[in-house]
């Protein structure tokens, strides 16, 4: 038996509220006219010398506003518990991908140590297990250290260290450690363009950004891996487009990608790793620098690009003082707050 979807409910309850609302606002009115023409019919007759009235126009008005404010209150509530149940399910999957993602190098590290544990091994075997267990302990810190990263942008509590660069050098030398880190093949990544431009960034924050982008272009790239970034200024902003021949997204995904726990599904390949955080951590990154990031794709199997837009310094000299200011006085807070804590 197929199981009916949950949304189904949803909207037949709202839609049994509206017409229950208009039900009463139907049933108000007809009240309000039938005892009118009754007071109009009869009252006269019942008592001529007093001067009885029919319902006050204001109880008929007060009466609609009042069924009015009841029907709105409704679809508010309907609203928010439709986005509610809609953020249950995103959290959802993210508690299930987040338990994927720790068991998977849990459990191959435990096979790892019972294998050292239950058999004579050479040397070299033991010293590859003991790579691999190294490797994915990695991939156990990096995703616990995101989540907690993301928890504390959310909450205001990271101290970035912003600096003056020039755009072009740092996007270069930022691209070059990303790309060894995760050992892209030869001839699968090319930079174009240049820019005197001055930025105010956060290395540590903006390299985060660009693992993030790289990592997706290989997760979604199943085929022919290559990662084009071309650097050029543009009205007052520095601009990295970072594109990819990959799967492609199609435009129903793409006014989505960007929201927390929302990942990609493409059929052709349905088993990709990752929680739903990434491209979330690389909006929330650049709009702290003053920044933003966009997507762009022409359909599945087209690839797709990102924009990555950040303020020039010499533009925005005011807007980052200010920011610095604020910042370093909110990283001494911290400081010393953490400090006294220990």
């Amino acid at each position: 038996m197929k199981k009916i979807n949950s949304n189904v409910y949803f909207i037949l309850v709202f839609i049994f509220a509206q017409l229950a609302w208009m039900a009463l606002l139907g049933l108000w009115i007809y009240w309000y006219v039938s005892n009118s023409i009754i007071f109009e019919r009869v009252g006269d007759q019942l008592s001529p010398q007093i001067k009885i009235d029919g319902p006050s126009i204001f109880l008929f008005v007060g009466g609609i506003v009042l069924i009015v404010a009841i029907a709105f209150g409704m679809s508010v509530i309907f609203r928010n518990l439709n986005v509610q149940l809609r953020l249950t399910r995103l959290y959802d999957n993210f508690i299930a991908n987040v338990t994927h993602e720790l068991k998977s190098p849990l459990a191959s590290i435990q096979l790892y140590l019972e294998t050292i544990d239950s058999r004579e091994l050479s040397p070299e075997n033991k010293k590859r297990f003991i790579d691999y267990m190294i490797k994915d302990a990695e991939r156990l810190n990096n995703l616990i250290n995101s989540i907690l990263e993301i928890s504390r942008l959310e909450q205001k509590k990271i101290s970035n260290e912003y600096r003056v660069y020039n755009s072009s050098e740092v996007i270069k030398s930022l691209v070059e450690q990303s790309a060894a880190q995760f050992q892209l093949p030869q001839n699968s990544l090319s930079i174009m363009g240049d820019s005197e431009a001055e930025i105010v960034i956060d290395k540590n924050a903006l390299k985060i950004v660009l693992d993030n982008l790289i990592d997706n272009a290989i997760k979604y790239s199943p085929n022919v891996l290559h990662i084009g970034i071309k650097l050029f200024a543009e009205r007052k902003r520095f601009i990295i487009e970072f594109s990819d021949k990959g799967i492609g997204i199609d435009q129903e995904q793409l006014k989505k990608i960007f929201k927390k726990f929302y990942r990609v599904y493409a059929s052709n390949i349905p088993n990709v790793k990752g929680t739903g955080l990434g491209l979330y951590w690389v909006n929330e990154i650049l709009k702290s620098h003053g920044g933003k990031i966009t997507c762009y794709s022409e359909g599945i199997n087209k690839g797709t690009t990102f924009k990555i837009e950040l303020p020039i310094h010499k533009h925005y000299k005011k807007m980052f003082t200010r920011k610095l200011l604020k910042l370093t006085k909110k990283r001494e807070l911290i400081e010393s707050s953490e400090s006294q804590n220990e």
